[in-house]
């Protein structure tokens, strides 16, 4: 019998990349393109997913290539991507989102906040749905995106035919099924999968979009994380080198990818799995705790039923800004520069010469509350603004290393405040499991088991995403019974990182601090 392997597709916010597993989950050969971001205005980002598409079928060729494995020998491929927002016409054409009015911007990008009135509007509106968002509707998610669409660029809305989360749009792209994932749709869509009648369609009345069903092509219901969509057609076969017998799984939204890959160890283990947290660490953070009852509350996402592992609910939380801010940092200081990884390396090397030399208590007065782009968790205040205290007149480059460690103190002092909203309201989780650029930043990695207290896995996998993507893509292949089973056969395991005692009375002054910056600032904002 002819070894089968999977592909898995990861489709971030500036690259696509490919990955080839084998049913042990081991990554056999990978690849990474670019993809173009347009930013016409503060707080619009746009895609082409032309481009995306385009970059990921590349990768795929690339990726299968350096593997060594025959087209004929991939088994399944499945997608996650950023839960950016694909608008097409009743023609499967390009539409415009862009202000620009160039159709080839026919996507919003996940981080793009240009809709924070109409998902304040979504927060007032009181309706049901906000239970399981945490209360609160995010500029992210996809209800005030099409409602600034439909206000803003009423010829694209009127225009549109198909409305697809961006791994649905790929799954589209290479099956032409108009399936949709329960993963995308209830993290970002509003559904409701633990309800027999999971759309609420009076909430979209009562913002404006009564009409979403006329433009969206939505199905009545979505498709549980890893069914078989089917198969390759022959176009996507031949763009993406692959054959016509490579079935298509239902995806994820890219940091989910990442959950499956760190917690699928535990698939099965309903009473344990509370215990694990998911951090998926890049240009932002998300975090995600799965149980087997829902856990509601405010200022974080969720609970969502089945949008990772089946049977279980997810609480989402995050940070918008934490590797990007680290880069912001660097650009904003006058010693700092470009941010790319030879600056973050010896930032980090003089931080170490730095504690050496003056004490691991480095630069004490100075304390950063690092929402430069909102805070997602656990406030759930998209206007939050980031706050820096203890300046001085130094501009050296040491200030500079100063600045960023104390920044990265107030990243993991984030993580903290998530985890102590989720353990306050039935979570008793004690371990991070740690993925995504952040851990190759050796100052975070040691803060986020120093600043939380929790014991740290960083997983031997080297791409976590890709992994939860490939069990996707396994599932659907039919290489296992189902994703429980292809999480505990494929899962990696991990190396660990205990919290280092001594630093705890330190970590809880700046925690301390942390807190009452968030009151000092919610006190200025009220003054009048």
């Amino acid at each position: 019998m002819t070894k089968q392997f999977v592909c898995a597709v990861d489709v971030g916010t500036g690259s696509a990349r490919a990955g080839i597993l084998d049913a042990s989950g081991a990554l056999l050969g990978r690849a990474e393109r670019p993809i173009a971001m347009n930013q016409p205005k503060p707080d619009h980002a746009e895609h082409d997913s032309r481009d995306i598409w385009t970059a990921v079928c590349t990768a795929v060729r690339a990726a299968r290539e350096k593997a060594g494995v025959a087209a004929g020998d991939i088994a399944g491929i499945s997608f996650d991507a950023t839960c950016s927002l694909v608008v097409r016409d009743r023609q499967g054409g390009q539409l415009s989102v862009s202000t620009s009015g160039d159709k080839r911007w026919d996507t919003i990008v996940w981080l793009d906040h240009r809709a924070i009135a109409e998902a304040d509007e979504c927060s007032a509106s009181g309706h049901e749905v906000l239970n399981y968002i945490g209360g609160v509707m995010s500029p992210e998610m996809a209800t005030p995106k099409l409602m600034w669409l439909k206000r803003n660029l009423p010829k694209t809305w009127n225009e549109a035919g198909y409305l697809f989360d961006l791994a649905d749009f790929l799954t589209w792209q290479a099956t032409g099924s108009l399936a949709r994932s329960q993963c995308t749709l209830t993290a970002k869509w509003t559904y409701l999968a633990h309800q027999d009648i999971a759309w609420q369609r009076d909430f979209f009345e009562l913002v404006g979009l009564d009409d979403l069903f006329d433009h969206g092509n939505l199905p009545e219901k979505a498709s549980p994380v890893g069914v078989d969509i089917g198969p390759l057609t022959a176009q996507a076969a031949a763009e993406l080198g692959l054959t016509e017998n490579c079935r298509v799984g239902a995806g994820v939204i890219d940091a989910y990818a990442g959950a499956l890959g760190v917690l699928g160890g535990f698939a099965g283990d309903d009473q344990n799995i509370g215990r694990h947290l998911a951090l998926i660490a890049g240009t932002s953070s998300c975090v995600m705790a799965m149980s087997p009852d829902p856990q509601p509350f405010a200022g974080v996402w969720g609970p969502y039923y089945g949008a990772a592992l089946p049977g279980l609910w997810l609480s989402e939380g995050g940070q918008s800004a934490t590797g990007a801010l680290l880069d912001h940092i660097i650009r904003w200081h006058g010693a700092g520069g470009e941010p790319n990884a030879a600056m973050h390396a010896r930032i980090a090397a003089r931080v170490a010469e730095l504690r050496a030399a003056e004490g691991e208590n480095l630069a004490p007065r100075l304390h950063v509350l690092p929402d430069f782009h909102g805070n997602r968790s656990p406030l759930a205040d998209p206007h939050a603004v980031g706050v820096v205290s203890g300046l001085t007149l130094d501009s050296s480059f040491d200030s500079l290393c100063k600045l960023y460690w104390r920044t990265a103190v107030g990243i993991a002092l984030g993580v903290r405040h998530v985890l102590e909203a989720l353990n306050e309201n039935g979570y008793l989780i004690d371990t991070l499991h740690v993925t995504g650029g952040h851990t190759k930043n050796p100052l975070l990695m040691e803060l986020y088991a120093d600043a939380t207290g929790c014991t740290v896995v960083e997983p031997l996998a080297d791409e976590a995403v890709l992994l939860g993507t490939g069990m996707v893509a396994a599932t659907a292949a039919g290489l296992f019974p189902d994703l429980n089973a292809a999480c505990l056969a494929m899962q990696q395991g991990g190396k660990t990182r205990a919290a280092n005692p001594a630093a705890g009375a330190r970590f809880d002054r700046d925690y301390r601090i942390f807190l009452e910056m968030h009151r000092q600032r919610q006190v200025l904002d009220a003054i009048r």
